[in-house]
């Protein structure tokens, strides 16, 4: 079946920096576009970063843009995000998700999802 793992999350100081997996199984990793979202305590899921399976064609949200960095391994079956200078408001907990390769980065536009990580940024 379709499984999504994240790992990576955890505790750091304000500045620090982390790397999400996300480990994929039962499909064809290399066909579909990947997605790194958020959710907060009391706020709406919100799409971080996604990357395109084609051409690798990547999107950051401007809350992120030239902090994070999305990557992909087809063959490892693996999507990387990069967190660098996280902020507090960066505490969340990270899901990825598959969607069609011209699916915008909308959770609504993404349909299996991992059971997420938590990163905290917390000094």
């Amino acid at each position: 079946q379709v499984q999504l793992v994240e790992s990576g999350g955890g505790l750091v100081q304000p500045g620090g920096s982390l790397r999400l997996s996300c480990v994929t199984s039962g499909f064809n990793m290399g066909l579909w576009k990947i997605g790194w979202f958020r959710q907060a305590p009391g706020k709406e899921r919100e799409g971080v970063s996604c990357i395109s399976a084609s051409d690798g064609n990547t999107y950051y949200a401007d809350s992120v843009n030239g902090r994070f960095t999305i990557s992909r391994d087809n063959g490892k079956k693996t999507v990387y995000l990069q967190m660098n200078g996280l902020k507090p408001e960066d505490t969340a907990v990270y899901y990825c998700a598959r969607g069609w390769n011209h699916a915008n980065c909308l959770p609504s536009d993404y349909g299996a999802w991992g059971q997420g990580t938590q990163v905290a940024v917390s000094s």
